[in-house]
């Protein structure tokens, strides 16, 4: 049987996905977030979403265990902990309005809010007064509702962190965490329901021997930034994602 034929691509389509697992993983090893938004921005040009999703909670969870000897003693649990309550609370909610609720439409105005949040932090803007349980459980429920909804349940994590003016070792390690469980519990769904099948199996294996490498990058590059730069290279990230988004949901209308 020719090799090509267990993962139904062809080698030019294998190539592009190496490179954006690897460009992937270094975003992960630097932001603490950001792996399944690159790679679903860039297989969305070769695999239907159905396919995409399993394979990115694979590398999910294995690029968060990589992760774990950069990140751990920098991982704040109670803000981890307090958020998995809200995100508990807001998942099922998303589910829900799936049946009433343009995801596309919801993806959309998410994005623009994004960018508007984004660009008002790359201005100075910070509120550590929110950084209270209430806050945190909230966070979570409307994470855990996008997330729902359109898969970006992320990034208001990452922007409720960046406006509590947390320390961006502690942002980095508390992502990396939270995406570990939140993915395992989501993979563990997966696998029983029947959506990860050999093919998405095939698909992963060699994808995750690249992960280590690009976490590695990462890790170097965040080691060697200042606070200042990480800040700005996360609102760079998440204002770049956020256009991607828009452009890809004008374009399918």
């Amino acid at each position: 049987m020719d090799f090509l034929s267990y993962f139904q691509l062809s080698l030019i389509e294998i190539y592009f996905i190496i490179f954006t697992v690897f460009v992937a993983s270094i975003i992960r090893g630097f932001n603490g977030f950001g792996f399944s938004a690159t790679c679903i921005s860039g297989f969305s040009f070769i695999l239907p979403a159905i396919e995409i999703v399993p394979i990115i909670l694979i590398l999910e969870v294995f690029i968060s265990i990589f992760m774990i000897p950069y990140i751990w003693n920098k991982i704040d649990w109670s803000f981890v902990f307090k958020l998995l309550i809200g995100i508990a609370i807001g998942s099922p909610v998303g589910l829900y309005l799936l049946k009433y609720l343009s995801p596309e439409t919801t993806h959309l105005y998410v994005c623009v809010i994004i960018i508007f949040f984004s660009l008002l932090l790359m201005k100075g803007y910070s509120n550590k007064n929110i950084n209270n349980d209430q806050s945190k459980i909230f966070t979570g429920i409307i994470s855990g509702t996008l997330n729902g909804l359109t898969t970006l349940g992320g990034m208001p994590v990452a922007l409720f962190l960046l406006v509590t003016n947390i320390q961006p070792a502690v942002i980095r390690g508390s992502l990396a965490a939270l995406f570990f469980l939140t993915d395992v519990y989501a993979f563990i769904l997966s696998f029983f329901g029947g959506i990860i099948d050999m093919i998405t199996i095939y698909r992963s294996l060699p994808l995750i021997m690249i992960l280590p490498l690009g976490v590695f990058i990462g890790n170097k590059f965040f080691i060697k930034s200042k606070e200042q730069l990480y800040r700005k290279v996360v609102f760079y990230f998440l204002i770049i994602i956020s256009i991607i988004g828009i452009l890809r949901i004008l374009s399918s209308i």
